[in-house]
């Protein structure tokens, strides 16, 4: 798996990785999102601010045109064209308080572009100018066409020769500022889109970068359990070295055992097997009815030894680390002996394995398992075995010996797999070669399958450990 696969892989699974890009895609969004509000109501209050300015402007320029004659208030002759032209978006109009609070405009005093129509105002205008006369009051309003929406600022003030205020009003269609502020926010998040996605790209380099010692020291683990090494070798940074140092302890530690219990195993067969030797070289001396039971029973005993020391030794290898055997390199030796010992059948042997293909164990066990299910094949083959080993994926493996002997037929199969079971008493053997082979596997966590070959005969499958190439 490349280190992008294994990155993505744990973005897919709860993980460190996964939560920690989660957590910088969350804080990312929430502080690009307020980001982007703020800055479009800030950009918005500006825009209104600088608008609100232009309208005081206008606004200013109607008081200081405008003069009082036999009490009536003249409008200026201004020369905005803009206020000139009919529905421009451009609008004026000067009006007084009236009785009951509100505003209402003086006769005939508006823009030329206001045209037949007045400007709405807000029913408490008149209240809230009078409340503080030195301030404008700005505010939205429906405009002159269908639809329109306008800015209008308002003010109150007294003119030399009027007694009774005046109120001007200044209003100018709203919808540039809209479109503006509009097309200001449609930026703003684009920006922040292609910001946070950059954010995100940059924190899942930083998350990758950061946890490579942890996908490193996956890998190195792996590599110490598949055999092709025997401790952890890299630099780790400081917070991952007593980790390291831990696995490195525990690897020793196992290797220690399994020295142990093969030196117990081997003490063992050494201590057991003289007696037993003895004890038949004895017999064997003193014929008699006594000496044949002590003669059987020694065997006997001789098998059980041999059967539990090498359930024992390859208990023991399979939890050790660094042995791998070449499947193609056993099966081409084994099929060679045993096109030897079976010349005067004519058994012909055809084998396949891929050169790459490894068993996760000891030579000696799986020569002993591929052998006794070949042996056996031959045996009882009319001339013909085939044996094939494939790959299960990256961890197993299956040898599958198949022969075109008589078979066997299925309730009968389970008591070939018995210690000593001999279907057969007049063929050789002891009647523990599928046994062997079933105990072995067993022993490496594998399996023992017998079936129907398509030559005919019998078909063993043992499914086994795989170890990488």
């Amino acid at each position: 798996m490349s280190a992008w696969a294994a990155t993505l892989d744990g973005l897919r699974r709860p993980s460190l990785a996964r939560r920690l890009v989660l957590l910088a895609v969350g804080w990312s969004f929430a502080a690009l999102t307020i980001s982007a509000v703020v800055l479009a109501l800030l950009f918005q209050q500006a825009a209104l601010r600088r608008f609100d300015a232009n309208l005081s402007d206008l606004v200013d320029n109607l008081i200081a045109g405008s003069t009082i004659e036999d009490g009536k208030v003249l409008a200026p002759a201004l020369t905005d064209l803009r206020a000139l032209r009919v529905y421009s978006g451009r609008y004026w109009t000067i009006a007084e308080p009236a009785a009951d609070g509100q505003v209402q405009a003086i006769q005939d005093l508006r823009s030329r572009s206001l045209w037949d129509t007045e400007l709405q105002t807000p029913a408490d205008l008149g209240a809230r100018l009078r409340a503080n006369p030195k301030k404008p009051v700005a505010f939205d309003t429906a405009g002159p066409q269908p639809g329109e929406r306008v800015r209008a600022l308002a003010r109150w003030t007294t003119l030399y020769g009027r007694k009774a205020p005046v109120i001007f009003i200044a209003a100018e269609d709203r919808s540039p500022i809209d479109r503006e502020v509009r097309n200001f926010f449609t930026a703003t998040a684009v920006t922040g889109l292609l910001l946070g996605l950059g954010l995100i790209g940059a924190v899942v380099i930083q998350v990758r970068v950061g946890l490579r010692p942890l996908f490193q020291l996956r890998l190195e683990v792996a590599e110490v359990r598949r055999g092709k090494a025997e401790r952890l070798q890299a630099e780790y940074p400081s917070e991952l070295r007593p980790l390291t140092d831990e696995l490195n302890a525990l690897v020793e530690h196992n290797q220690e055992t399994v020295e142990r219990q093969r030196t117990h195993v081997g003490n063992l067969a050494h201590a057991l097997k003289t007696p037993i030797s003895v004890m038949i070289t004895e017999s064997s001396q003193r014929p008699g009815p006594l000496a044949e039971v002590v003669t059987r029973q020694a065997e006997v005993m001789r098998q059980q030894v041999d059967h539990h020391l090498r359930r024992a030794r390859a208990a023991a290898r399979s939890q050790g680390q660094g042995e791998r055997t070449s499947v193609a390199e056993v099966l081409d030796e084994l099929a060679r002996t045993l096109e030897r010992i079976f010349r005067d059948k004519g058994v012909a042997i055809d084998w396949d394995a891929a050169d790459d293909l490894w068993f996760q164990g000891e030579r000696q066990d799986f020569m002993e398992i591929a052998g006794n299910a070949m042996e056996n094949a031959g045996k009882w083959c009319s001339g013909k075995v085939r044996v094939r080993a494939v790959a299960l994926g990256a961890e197993r493996l299956r040898l599958t010996v198949e022969d075109d002997g008589p078979g066997l037929p299925p309730d009968r199969r389970a008591e070939v797999v018995r210690r000593g079971a001999r279907l057969d008493e007049n063929a050789p053997g002891s009647g523990l070669g599928l046994s062997i082979v079933d105990e072995l596997a067993r022993a490496y966590r594998g399996s023992l399958v017998l079936g129907d070959s398509a030559l005919g005969g019998l078909s063993v499958a043992v499914e086994l450990p795989c170890a990488s190439a």
